[in-house]
């Protein structure tokens, strides 16, 4: 089923040359604009660079994820093992997880948890992300899924680990206020 999806989407690369220039410039170079939305909402103000450390922290996570899956777990590319449309050159390293999806879901979710609009517009932007790694027949989709997926997940954990220690710090600290601690 994998390679048959795979096959579907990546048969149309090379043919549609309207096509491939966007699928090409979002699966190299998108993850300039993840850094400019970061860099912009750093100096918005505190409770968006609140956000973009948030981001930063899920992507510094999902990172270690990857790099963790690349030495335990080895999944071909998908032309490594059938013949492919592949329209720019890849490295031979594994098929899953997909660092660029994985990265593009951890800053959008992160985003998306604290800013409904703006976290819309960058889950789509990680969508057409996955989408282009099939496209330019890189990652099978359920490599994508699956990144996707986890992305998501650190960005969550990360985010309501950081809502229980402020949590913890604010009973920490009226316990302190009211001398219970003594």
């Amino acid at each position: 089923m994998d390679t048959k999806v795979f096959r579907t989407i990546n048969q149309l690369s090379g043919r549609y040359s309207v096509l491939d220039m966007p699928m090409i410039l979002i699966s190299k170079k998108i993850r300039y604009v993840f850094i400019l939305v970061l860099i912009f909402m750093w100096f918005r103000n505190y409770s968006q660079r609140k956000v973009t450390l948030y981001a930063v922290i899920s992507a510094v996570f999902t990172l270690f994820i990857h790099t963790l899956m690349k030495y335990f777990y080895f999944k071909p590319r998908p032309f490594m093992k059938h013949r492919v449309g592949i329209l720019i050159p890849s490295k031979m390293d594994s098929s899953f997880l997909s660092k660029h999806t994985l990265l593009t879901f951890a800053v959008s979710t992160s985003i998306f948890l604290h800013e409904r609009i703006l976290g819309s517009v960058m889950w789509g932007l990680s969508l057409l992300t996955g989408f282009s790694r099939i496209w330019v027949g890189h990652h099978y989709p359920s490599d994508i899924i699956r990144s996707a997926f986890i992305g998501s997940l650190t960005s969550i954990i990360i985010n309501k680990a950081a809502d229980l220690l402020k949590t913890m710090n604010r009973k920490i600290n009226a316990i302190s206020f009211f001398g219970i601690d003594k």
